[in-house]
């Protein structure tokens, strides 16, 4: 179907499914907070992504999504969900759980688009703008600030930043990874998956160092289902059809609006508060993020 001859109710929908795509992403981090007082971060993350495996396997089944050619595109579909799924995810739930705020952790791990179109230069042959550096050096700067003014009120530990610093490598390199060796995935079965690897590598870490005791509170079941059902598979399955219907440039174009969501919602369910330094941050980050993202008007 072409935009021409898409009903109106069509059109509103596809213009509003990116918004809600990066929303849903917000909830990731307000879903780890809820979570992690009931379960450590790796025991948490491996009970997460074996279910998500699951029905992702069974998503992928029922709309007979095409599988890998070969062992040597599913390892390299592996690896990269290493780095996006197990580097990344671990990252962040694991700062989280070591006291850094949910819209800290999201802000750090937000100037993924910065960092990956820096190095999409010498790693992908890219063309780096002056424009990309100067969103580079903003976004860098605001993020700083906000560490620094966190740190100086006491708000988390220096090591919980860095797990969020990992996260962002992860997810970085991750990114770059896919895209120059994974060109062929599918999300739903190559989402399958990067689950499952990451499943079988964090699986050793919950064993070897933390108790894998968890609470089965309500809040905890609640975080629980949402991470998998509504954020993995919801998600997933959302980006997938804007990838289909040719919208999913405009999901990069709105990445910035993810740590100002994931703020604004630890503010109402957990009294997470920024300074006026560390608004400034935030709003010099989201503008960094704008500059990278957002395409020039043109003629």
């Amino acid at each position: 179907m072409t935009a021409s001859s898409a009903s109106p109710f069509q059109s509103l929908t596809l213009a509003v499914m990116p918004g809600l795509f990066v929303l849903l992403w917000s909830t990731g981090f307000i879903g780890a907070k809820l979570g992690l007082p009931y379960a450590e971060p790796q025991t948490f993350l491996v009970l997460r992504f074996a279910l998500v495996t699951v029905l992702l396997a069974l998503f992928a089944a029922a709309t007979r999504a095409p599988w890998p050619a070969d062992l040597r595109e599913a390892g390299h579909i592996a690896v990269a969900g290493l780095l996006l799924q197990a580097v990344y995810l671990g990252g962040v739930f694991a700062s989280i759980f070591h006291g850094v705020p949910a819209g800290v952790s999201a802000l750090i791990v937000g100037i993924q688009p910065l960092l990956v179109a820096a190095a999409a230069g010498p790693f992908l042959g890219e063309r780096v703008t002056p424009r990309q550096w100067l969103g580079l050096a903003l976004g860098l700067a605001g993020v700083i600030l906000v560490v620094w003014t966190k740190l100086g009120i006491g708000v988390g530990s220096l090591w919980g930043y860095m797990l969020s610093v990992i996260a962002l490598l992860g997810i970085t390199i991750g990114t770059l990874y896919q895209k120059k060796f994974c060109p062929r995935l599918d999300l739903r079965s190559g989402s399958a998956i990067q689950f499952a690897a990451a499943t079988v590598v964090l699986a050793p870490f919950a064993l070897l160092f933390e108790s894998r005791q968890i609470t089965w509170s309500g809040e905890f079941l609640f975080a629980l289902g949402w991470l998998c059902i509504v954020l993995s598979l919801g998600a997933i399955s959302l980006l997938f059809i804007l990838i289909r219907r040719g919208a999913a440039a405009k999901v990069s174009s709105l990445f910035f609006l993810v740590p100002p969501c994931t703020a604004l919602v630890a503010y109402f369910l957990f009294g997470e508060q920024l300074s006026l330094l560390a608004m400034i941050g935030m709003a010099a980050t989201m503008a960094g993020v704008a500059l990278v993202n957002l395409n020039p008007v043109r003629r």
